[in-house]
């Protein structure tokens, strides 16, 4: 019987076939932990009577849920973080580096074919390049520091074929957005997502890690995006499935007729075309998030707002996915056009997306964002609304003032 990308890469590190279902130990290739989940580790560490890292090298902490500090007691835990990195010589990227994922790619921490522990649940966003990259809690982070391994259920796996093309205008973002409406919440629990298809030949590492992150919002374990023309800098081995591979569930979809899509308060799978809320009233925008604060996502909405002011009354923040993302963007006009027409930028990090600082709304606001997660209080605030967008239809909505298809205004 052939076996699936997540059964292959585990059999490799076990040492022996391992099909879905099977519980199999492990050695890893990489660990990350966030300001948010770090300083749980560090004390599960030491209560483990943890005292040096399997392999420093290969773990990385990085400061972006709550960065720079919002109060005292952040401040304290950045700290802990900051004396546990130099004591254990581990990579520790400091406040305005940018957000873990973007990094951990970025820096080249995770490759193709890895097996990848990450304390935050959007870890299958690696899976843009063909990492087995799966979150775990605090307490297995800890025990993985200290052994290099981790125990595995091997998730059975679920395939998406996409076929045709995506519409000028129409991003991966609107895409896996309305794959997450289609399969909803659970529908890809403890699974690995394998997307594939001739729709994913021309998509960049960006739109790649956009499908990959927001697998989470289907509960999937991890995910596995075709790497058939990506191209990274650096020879590696791809994996892939093989023809006979068993999956628990397929779907195929063309995504030529996609139009712009929307989640709707108060769920990422409340997912609508455009059309159905086109000139809803917003009070702000947000483009950041391990979803979309890549290069491309800026430069989609300065497409959209060049020459333009946003709307009055109504505000557009801006986090970019990390320092060198900023740095790029400062460079080709794209920070300028964005500042031109009334956008402000924040540090790179994950404040406003998970509600800790920078940006929370006030009772009864309306704001639209590229993040991945819409729940009641997500961004801060129980009493406001949240809906999720595409980079190029936040920029368009807070052009006008209300909810607005892109290609109104381009």
């Amino acid at each position: 019987m052939g076996q699936t990308i997540a059964e292959k890469i585990i059999s490799r590190r076990a040492g022996r076939p391992v099909a879905a279902n099977e519980i199999a130990i492990v050695p890893i290739d990489g660990a990350m932990a966030t300001d948010a989940t770090a300083p749980l580790a560090i004390r599960a560490f030491r209560e483990m009577g943890g005292r040096v890292l399997w392999n420093p090298e290969r773990v990385a902490l990085v400061l972006d849920h709550a960065a720079p500090a919002p109060n005292e007691q952040i401040g304290n835990l950045h700290a802990l973080m900051r004396d546990f990195a130099r004591e254990m010589g581990c990579t520790l990227y400091d406040v305005g580096e940018g957000i873990c994922h973007q990094l951990m790619v970025e820096y080249d921490h995770v490759r193709p074919g890895d097996i990848f522990l990450g304390a935050d649940s959007h870890t299958p966003t690696y899976g843009a390049i063909g990492a087995f990259a799966v979150g775990v809690g605090s307490t297995d982070l800890a025990a993985a520091w200290l052994t290099g391994k981790t125990w595995l259920k091997t998730p059975p796996s679920l395939k998406i074929t996409l076929s045709g093309a995506l519409r000028p205008g129409v991003s991966a973002k609107d895409l896996v957005l309305f794959l997450v409406g289609q399969i909803g919440p659970d529908g890809a629990r403890y699974q690995a997502v394998e997307f594939t298809g001739t729709a994913l030949h021309p998509l960049s590492l960006a739109s790649r890690m956009t499908l990959a992150n927001m697998t989470a919002e289907m509960g999937a374990k991890t995910a596995f995006v075709d790497v058939t023309g990506l191209d990274l800098p650096y020879r590696y081995d791809p994996v892939y499935p093989d023809p006979d591979a068993v999956y628990s569930a397929v779907y195929s979809f063309n995504v030529s007729d996609l139009r712009p899509q929307i989640a709707i308060p108060h769920a990422p799978n409340n997912v609508v075309p455009i059309d159905t809320v086109a000139g809803t009233p917003i009070n702000a925008g947000f483009i950041g998030s391990c979803t979309n604060s890549r290069l491309e996502d800026l430069q989609a909405a300065a497409a959209v707002l060049r020459g333009h002011k946003i709307a009055s009354g109504v505000r557009l923040l801006i986090a970019p996915a990390s320092r060198q993302v900023f740095a790029m963007a400062l460079r080709d006009g794209t920070v300028a056009t964005l500042i031109e027409a009334g956008a402000t930028f924040i540090t790179s990090g994950c404040g406003p997306c998970v509600g800790t600082h920078q940006g929370i709304p006030g009772d009864g606001e309306r704001v639209i964002t590229s993040t991945n997660r819409n729940f009641r209080g997500r961004m801060g605030n129980p009493n406001a609304s949240i809906y999720l967008a595409s980079p190029a239809v936040v920029a368009a909505s807070v052009l006008r003032g209300v909810i607005t298809d892109p290609a109104d205004v381009l």
